[in-house]
C-alpha cells in the first residue's frame, strides 16, 4: 500500500508536517536528498576532533517559543536546550557593550547605565510584549487568516491600541530608536532586524527587531545540547516512533500530476513513489512551481509571479576553533551566546545600502555565535567554537573594500571576505586572530550545496520585506500552503510566515492536508480555494 502522504524534504518544516500527519494516523514517507535530517538545522565536525560546528542555523528562539514545536514534546526524544549566561551583546567602541541578559531587570539596569532613560524604555517595550506579544506570535505562526489570534489581540489592545500597534510594527527600527532611546540600546533591536535582509530604514524592521529581541528576553536564544543537528534528529526520531519513515539520499525531481491532482513524486533515480492522499513539498517555491510541477499544470500568471519572487541576500559564513575564547574588550560580551558587530546604527545602514546597490561591504554587519559559551559540550575545555556570518549581494556589481571581489566566491574571494569578518571581530576583540586554531569558510554556493533550499546562500526563504509577506508570499494571493494542484501543499519558508525555525510553514501545510480530507471541506471548501487561487493567478 502506498503511504498516505509523501513529504519532500526533511527540513524542520517537513519534519513538523510529517509528525502532525503521523499523529493524525496517516502513513507518512519523507524523502530527503541529504544523508541526514534537518536541512539547514545540522551539525558537523569539520573544525576537527572534539569540535561540533553548526553548519547553518545555530540558535532557536522561535523554536523555543513555537506552539507547533512545543506540542511535539521533543525533550522526550532526546532534545535538551542550553543557554549562555547572557543572551545577546552588542560591543561598542571604547570597551563597553549593550547586553541583553536573561532577566529583564538586569538588561534594563545595564542599558540605564549606558544612557539614563534607556532602561525604562526597554522595560516599556517588554511590557508591550507581555501585553500583546504572545497573541501576535500566535497570529503570525498560525494559519492565514489569523481570525482567532487576531480577534484576541484586537480585544486585548482595544481600537486605539490596535491602531498604535500597527504603526509600531510598520515603523523603521531607526525611527523607533529616535523615538524611544537616547543611547546604544537600539543596536540590540536593529541587529535583530538585520538577521533578515531589511535595512534599519525599512518599513517593518521594528517588527522583526522587537520580535526577536523580546523573544530573547523571554525565552533566550537557546541551542540544542550537542549541536543544532540534535533538534533535527529529535524530530526524526519522534516521527519514526510513530511509524513514519525518512528515506535519506533520495532526491525528488518531480511531482506526478494526473487529472489535476498530485499522485506522488518521481525521484532522481526514476522511481515513482505514489501518495494516496497528499504530497507536501518543503522546497523553495520557485523550485516547486515550474520545476517539480510543470507549467502545463499551473495557472499562466504564476510563471510571472515566480519570476518576480525575491530572494533575501546571499550569506557567507565562517567557523573557528578558538583557544581560550575570544578576547573581547568588553568582558560582558564574553558571556553572551550571540554577538552583533557594528560600531553604530549608521554603520549598519552603510552596510545595508551597499548590499542594496550590489556592492560588497567594506565593513560588513556580522552576527556571531559563541557556541561553547552556550553549550560546553561543543569543544574541548579551554577552547570555544565560534561562527559568524555576514550578508553579501546576490549579484555583485562592485567591491567597496577595494579588493576586487566579483561574486565568483572562489577560494581567493572566500578568504578575502572571511578576513573582513575577522577584522570586524578584531575591532572589538584585539588579538582574536592569534587565538584561532582552525577555520572553515562556507560561501553562498557552499550553503546551497548543503541545503538546496538555501538558493544562492539565501537563508530566510525569500525577502522579509512587506511586499512579499502574508498574502504576497510567495506571490500575490498565495498566502497559505494551498497550491493550484489538488493534494499538493507548499510546506517551506517560501510561504507564510516565512523564515526561521518555528515549524509553522510545515504545520500549516499538514493541517491544510488534513482539513481537505474531511467531508465538507473536501467536497466544497477545498475546490473553492483552488478556484480562487486560479482566479488570482490565472
Amino acid at each position: 500500500m502506498p503511504p498516505d502522504a509523501v513529504v519532500v524534504g526533511a527540513g524542520p518544516n517537513g519534519l513538523v508536517a510529517a509528525n502532525l500527519l503521523a499523529d493524525a494516523g496517516w502513513e507518512v514517507l519523507v524523502l530527503e536528498q541529504q544523508d541526514h535530517p534537518g536541512g539547514a538545522v545540522a551539525s558537523a565536525g569539520y573544525l576537527g576532533e572534539g569540535y561540533v560546528a553548526d553548519v547553518c542555523s545555530a540558535f532557536y528562539p522561535l523554536a523555543a517559543a513555537s506552539p507547533h514545536i512545543a506540542a511535539l514534546d521533543l525533550e522526550e526524544h532526546g532534545l535538551e536546550w542550553c543557554h549562555a549566561p547572557a543572551v545577546l551583546a552588542h560591543p561598542l567602541p571604547g570597551g563597553e557593550a549593550a547586553v541583553l541578559a536573561r532577566e529583564v531587570e538586569e538588561t534594563a539596569e545595564g542599558l540605564e547605565a549606558l544612557a539614563p532613560g534607556d532602561g525604562r524604555a526597554w522595560k516599556n517595550l517588554y511590557g508591550l510584549w507581555q501585553q500583546a506579544g504572545r497573541q501576535l506570535l500566535g497570529a503570525v505562526l498560525g494559519p492565514f487568516p489569523p481570525l482567532g489570534p487576531g480577534a484576541r489581540l484586537a480585544w486585548r489592545l482595544g481600537p486605539g491600541g490596535a491602531v498604535r500597534m500597527a504603526r509600531f510594527l510598520l515603523v523603521p527600527v531607526r525611527r523607533l530608536a529616535e523615538e524611544e532611546f537616547g543611547g546604544p540600546a537600539p543596536l540590540l533591536l536593529a541587529g535583530c532586524a538585520l538577521h533578515t535582509d531589511l535595512a534599519p530604514e525599512s518599513p517593518g524592521s521594528s517588527a522583526y527587531g522587537w520580535l526577536l529581541a523580546m523573544l530573547a528576553q523571554e525565552v533566550g536564544f537557546p541551542v540544542p545540547r550537542g549541536g543544532a543537528g540534535q533538534l533535527a534528529w529529535a524530530l526524526a526520531r519522534r516521527l519514526e516512533r510513530r511509524r513514519g519513515q525518512v528515506r535519506y539520499g533520495t532526491e525528488v525531481r518531480s511531482v506526478v500530476v494526473r487529472g489535476g491532482r498530485a499522485r506522488g513524486v518521481v525521484t532522481a533515480a526514476g522511481e515513482e513513489v505514489p501518495a494516496a492522499r497528499a504530497v507536501l513539498a518543503d522546497v523553495a517555491a520557485p523550485r516547486l512551481y515550474g520545476g517539480m510541477v510543470g507549467w502545463e499544470h499551473l495557472p499562466s500568471r504564476l510563471r510571472d509571479d515566480m519570476r518576480r519572487f525575491q530572494w533575501d541576500h546571499a550569506t557567507l559564513k565562517v567557523d573557528w576553533a578558538v583557544e581560550g575564547g575570544i578576547p573581547w574588550a568588553s568582558a560582558a560580551t564574553g558571556r553572551a551566546g550571540t554577538v552583533h558587530l557594528a560600531a553604530s546604527l549608521d554603520e549598519m545602514t552603510e552596510c545595508s545600502s551597499a548590499l542594496a546597490m550590489g556592492r560588497v561591504p567594506a565593513r560588513p554587519f556580522v552576527v556571531l555565535g559563541q557556541m561553547t559559551t552556550s553549550d560546553a559540550s561543543r569543544s574541548p575545555a579551554g577552547t570555544e567554537v565560534v561562527w559568524a556570518y555576514c550578508h553579501v549581494p546576490r549579484r555583485v556589481k562592485a567591491d567597496e573594500g577595494g579588493e576586487g571581489i566579483t561574486g565568483a566566491w572562489d577560494e581567493s574571494e572566500a578568504q578575502l571576505m572571511a578576513a573582513r569578518i575577522e577584522a570586524q571581530v578584531e575591532r572589538f576583540a584585539p588579538g582574536f586572530g592569534a587565538r584561532v586554531l582552525a577555520r572553515h569558510v562556507l560561501t553562498p554556493a557552499g550553503l546551497e550545496a548543503h541545503d538546496a533550499s538555501l538558493v544562492g546562500g539565501a537563508i530566510n526563504g525569500g525577502t522579509a520585506a512587506i511586499h512579499q509577506q502574508v498574502v504576497l508570499r510567495p506571490g500575490p494571493g498565495l498566502a497559505g500552503p494551498d497550491t493550484p494542484v489538488e493534494g499538493l501543499y507548499l510546506a517551506s519558508s517560501s510561504t507564510h510566515p516565512g523564515g526561521g525555525v518555528h515549524g509553522a510553514c510545515g504545520a500549516n501545510a499538514a493541517r491544510a492536508a488534513l482539513r481537505d480530507r474531511q467531508g465538507a471541506s473536501r467536497l466544497v471548501a477545498a475546490p473553492l480555494r483552488r478556484a480562487a487561487f486560479r482566479l488570482v493567478s490565472g
